[in-house]
């Protein structure tokens, strides 16, 4: 049985929403563009979205809309995927980064205050594989300490703390839409915010640098190439319509590998919300024991049929970061630990309980081989 890393829920809806499109002949700022961003307005109560063509483009246009620039510091998590930390050496800014909590993977509140200087204007938060940090010691933090809250909400669209969406709670949240999240447009990102000046700086930033109203060929602003074509925003609106549905079969999906899990007796970790937060199930993550050869895993998982990758490389020790900052092994030993221990096994809304139970038993197997 071949069992794949991720797969994306597409049906008829979608292909009717593209269909629309081609025969429309508009396929850029078109209809379904306005109609995408509008239903995330709708769906999390916020004033503006600005749908761009990725996660990183609208986390970068983030960046910038605060004003970020060169001797500037952010505080932020290395267990993440590398555009958190890109988005903000593309501004010249410094990724401070703190050590991370060892049950939720995400950053340890903690140690925040701690790494505080003069130069710091910014925490990013990233909400990992959907698990929401804990906000309200975060906000409590930025109050303090007049810093700016931007949330890498890219993995998490649809999860809460204490009842309010992740992506809302901060300056500016970012949503990402690549064929393994939860929804997706095949490349592409929102960003989601309530403040009028930071969605004109968004949309004149995505598009060239022209402002909201200018005329043609007039750019105001330095700026980029970052739109989201109607084609893409076509795939999400109708995403986006199934996004209660496509949730919940993944907490569903979820639900069963915990439960196969324990009646395997298997000794990993796996992710577990935190009281008064509701997860939004990205990926399946399984932290292995200590000791454990994690590539010998993957590779008899493979020969089982089922696909796994090492999920996150620490960001600090990528050598473009050593190299500006000099990051070194032990600087955040908790991140580099789960970073060297956790992998992702297949996880999509569609994934039957058959399969699941083919990939646990591979697991429990590829474990038992490493004793």
């Amino acid at each position: 049985m071949l069992v794949p890393l991720s797969k994306p829920d597409i049906t008829a809806l979608e292909k009717k929403y593209v269909m629309q499109v081609l025969s429309s002949g508009q396929l850029s700022f078109g209809d379904k563009l306005r109609r995408f961003e509008q239903c995330f307005c709708d769906t999390f109560g916020v004033s503006y979205t600005a749908a761009m063509n990725s996660g990183t483009s609208a986390l970068h246009a983030a960046v910038k809309a605060l004003g970020l620039q060169a001797g500037d510091e952010v505080i932020t998590t290395p267990y993440s995927f590398v555009a958190s930390g890109n988005c903000l050496l593309f501004e010249g800014v410094k990724p401070v980064f703190v050590d991370i909590d060892p049950d939720t993977f995400n950053i340890d509140t903690a140690l925040i205050e701690p790494a505080i200087t003069p130069n710091t204007k910014a925490i990013l938060v990233v909400h990992v594989f959907g698990q929401p940090c804990d906000m309200d010691k975060i906000n409590a933090i930025a109050e303090r300490h007049k810093l700016f809250i931007i949330e890498d909400a890219c993995e998490a669209i649809g999860a809460t703390w204490k009842g309010k969406p992740v992506g809302t709670i901060g300056e500016m949240g970012i949503f990402a839409f690549y064929p393994n999240k939860q929804i997706t447009t095949g490349e592409g990102g929102v960003l989601l915010t309530n403040n009028e000046r930071y969605y004109n700086l968004a949309c004149s930033l995505r598009n060239q640098g022209r402002d909201p109203g200018s005329d043609w060929l007039t750019h105001d602003r330095i700026g980029y190439n970052y739109r989201m074509s109607d084609l893409q925003a076509a795939v999400g609106l109708g995403q986006m319509e199934r996004l209660h549905t496509i949730l919940g079969k993944r907490a569903r999906a979820a639900a069963r590998y915990e439960r196969l899990i324990a009646k395997a007796g298997l000794p990993v970790k796996t992710l577990k919300p935190l009281p008064g937060s509701t997860m939004s199930w990205f990926v399946f993550i399984v932290k292995l024991p200590e000791g454990v050869d994690r590539m010998s895993v993957i590779e008899s998982l493979a020969q089982e049929g089922v696909q796994s990758k090492p999920y996150f490389p620490s960001i600090h020790l990528f050598p473009v970061y050593r190299s500006l900052y000099g990051y070194q092994p032990g600087d955040f030993p908790v991140s580099e630990n789960t970073s060297e221990r956790t992998i992702a096994i297949p996880f999509y809304s569609t994934i039957t309980l058959k399969e699941q139970a083919h990939v646990i038993k591979s697991l429990g197997e590829a474990l038992k081989g490493e004793k």
